[in-house]
């Protein structure tokens, strides 16, 4: 199975009898899954169908899905409200005998609420429901178009993801070999500290002092953070080969990633190692960015 990014972007178009529309897809990313859906009045009995099959073909991500609707040949009429006007006629005039006022206006009289109605064309039943069918088969393939999108960034997703895991092997590889990550040259440096600290007292006690600069050494020894990290590595392949929904656990992986250099630049007393672990901290972050986009 190909991996998928969350960003996408399609558009589909249809016509049925009088009407014709479009849809609009647009994915970005999230937590989760979600279609939201902005439908004209009278088409919501093609929200229900519309979330049940994005929810089998997409895992994550917010969808923005936008139905516009035109119908051809249907302009709508103007009507004037015959009992509200005789309703407000008669009132005026009843007024006009107790009150000084002007007569009313023709202009006046439309402008009250009520008096012209603007009438909608009818529809037929048959036409709708084969509209909204048709919408739906449209609905469909706009978002196998988004599918197929979002297919297509996660493959040059993929290839980006490969590149850092690479770059991350190399750097540790390049860490496995600095020689200041060797016990022996970490018990070097300690025994030149140890002399240096007995040589400006005497009140050290000189084995007291070794037995602290071996117990040092062994914990600075970062050979078990390197193998995690060969085996992050070796995990994060799989899953980018296997594809699919694996954005969350390359998500987690990143994390453990980040946990591992962390541990290696603090056990790091050598500059050249520092250099590498903050080199190999700052590719673990770009794979981490990276990951944010995949489904």
């Amino acid at each position: 199975m190909a991996l998928s990014s969350m960003t996408g972007f399609a558009r589909s178009h249809g016509a049925s009898g009088p009407y014709a529309f479009e849809w609009e897809l647009k994915s970005v990313n999230a937590k989760g899954f979600d279609l939201r859906m902005r439908l004209p009045p009278g088409w919501d009995d093609l929200e229900a169908s519309a979330k049940k099959r994005a929810g089998e073909l997409l895992s994550r991500g917010t969808v923005y899905a936008n139905l516009t609707v035109k119908r051809a040949n249907a302009a709508s009429t103007i009507r004037i409200n015959e009992e509200v006007l005789a309703s407000i006629v008669r009132v005026a005039g009843e007024l006009a005998g107790r009150i000084d006022a002007v007569a009313p206006s023709i202009d006046g009289l439309l402008g009250i609420k009520g008096v012209i109605e603007v009438v909608e064309p009818e529809s037929s039943e048959v036409e709708d429901i084969a509209a909204k069918a048709a919408a739906g088969i449209a609905f469909e393939q706009a978002l196998t178009d988004l599918v197929q999108m979002r297919q297509r960034e996660g493959v040059a997703l993929g290839k980006i993801l490969s590149q850092r895991m690479d770059e991350i092997e190399c750097l540790a590889k390049k860490a496995e070999a600095a020689p200041g990550r060797k016990p022996d040259a970490i018990r070097a440096r300690l025994a030149e500290q140890v002399a240096v600290l007995l040589e400006s007292s005497d009140r050290f006690d000189a084995d007291r002092l070794n037995q602290e600069a071996l117990l040092i050494a062994t914990k600075a020894d970062i050979r078990e953070e390197l193998d995690r990290i060969a085996s992050h590595v070796s995990q994060a392949r799989e899953m980018l080969g296997k594809g699919g929904p694996v954005g969350r656990r390359l998500d987690f992986l990143a994390q453990e990633f980040n946990r591992e250099v962390n541990t290696c630049c603090s056990k790091s007393n050598d500059l050249e190692l520092t250099n590498t672990g903050l080199e190999m901290k700052n590719v673990v972050e770009q794979f981490r960015e990276q990951v944010q986009n995949l489904e």
